[in-house]
């Protein structure tokens, strides 16, 4: 295991924390053989309660499982349920499952999304930018630039103060031809929800991620609003799926405990009359690309959020647009070359 701490260009500001470094879990694991693949635990405590230690001593349980196995690819499915047994937590779960998709990639020569049954080639996947300035000046500032760089979603933080403000800003700047998603991050209550949804709706909003968090409560704010509204932080709960609470999913890969788990709760997630999209929870580019892979498979029905290395200092993004406002899985067996480097170890 190698530990990081990523440095942030600008803090990343959300309802309940502001984000200036991003700590990181790197996992490698090696066969008898010499195949390596390689993998990633991304936390976010103020996102989802888990700690980096937390993790650290989750993968530390999953040592067991993995020193019994030979890294057969007929086992992989059979070792990764050894380890969401031990490890419990979805983010160490994560880093495990990323690490055996790209050792099985690697070993069969192959991209993880031709092993997912993808069409061939990766198709492009579109995204959405991310405003992280919290001020009106500098939301309007990054949402030109998204403009510039062609993107069609922008996606906006509230819950914050001044989200009246800080939208019309962006919506000003962006034109009227720009998607406006908005996220809440749970900030508000019922009540609160109903009425800043009612504000914001003027502007022109594409959806509201969890604008209240839980099931019970999302119910209720779908409810009251004509806005097309996705559950975020609400679709790890117990009975997320079990019903249609509103418009739409969000499925991230460290939440969902990889890319197994992500494919996994899109079916479900879709049975239950959800569109699907993905998203990063500041993922670095192991994290990103699993996602990547996983959305050539899943064909996500709304643009994903994870266009969003670049909001890193120091760190050059190898996983930068292909073509305007889209991605596409990095070339390569696995889960792609030219990531490793990000994390300080040699290129592969």
């Amino acid at each position: 295991m190698r530990f990081l701490r990523a440095r942030l260009r600008a803090p990343w500001v959300g309802a309940h924390d502001s984000v200036g470094v991003r700590p990181l879990a790197l996992v490698s694991v090696e066969t008898a053989d010499g195949h390596m693949g390689y993998g990633e635990a991304a936390p976010l405590e103020s996102y989802d309660g888990v700690r980096i230690d937390d993790v650290r001593a989750a993968l530390e349980d999953c040592r067991a499982p993995l020193s019994d196995s030979d890294g057969a690819d007929s086992d992989r499915e059979h070792l990764l349920e050894r380890c969401r047994k031990v490890a419990v937590l979805p983010q160490a779960v994560a880093a495990i499952d990323l690490a055996l998709w790209d050792l099985a990639g690697r070993r069969a020569r192959a991209p993880v999304w031709q092993l997912l049954g993808a069409a061939a080639p990766a198709p492009d996947i579109e995204v959405n930018a991310t405003i992280a300035a919290a001020d009106r000046a500098g939301a309007a500032r990054e949402a030109a630039a998204a403009v510039a760089a062609g993107f069609s979603v922008i996606k906006v933080k509230v819950g914050l103060g001044d989200d009246a403000g800080r939208v019309a800003a962006v919506r000003a700047a962006a034109g009227p031809t720009i998607a406006i998603r908005l996220d809440a991050n749970g900030a508000w209550t019922v009540a609160e929800a109903g009425a800043a949804l009612d504000a914001l709706a003027p502007a022109g909003i594409e959806l509201c991620e969890e604008p209240v968090r839980g099931v019970g409560e999302l119910s209720e704010v779908a409810a009251l609003t004509d806005l097309a509204l996705a559950i975020d932080e609400t679709a790890a709960e117990p009975g997320a799926f079990d019903r249609r609470l509103c418009a739409a999913a969000c499925l991230k890969i460290a939440r969902c405990g990889g890319i197994s788990g992500t494919l996994d709760a899109a079916r479900r997630a879709r049975a239950a009359g959800y569109e699907v999209y993905l998203a990063s929870t500041l993922d670095g580019p192991l994290g990103i690309a699993a996602a990547l892979h996983a959305a050539a498979a899943i064909r996500p029905d709304l643009p994903s959020g994870l266009a969003t290395l670049d909001h890193f200092e120091g760190r050059p993004d190898p996983l930068a647009l292909s073509r305007a406002g889209h991605m596409r899985p990095p070339a390569g067996a696995g889960l792609g070359e030219g990531l490793l480097s990000w994390y300080g170890l040699d290129a592969r």
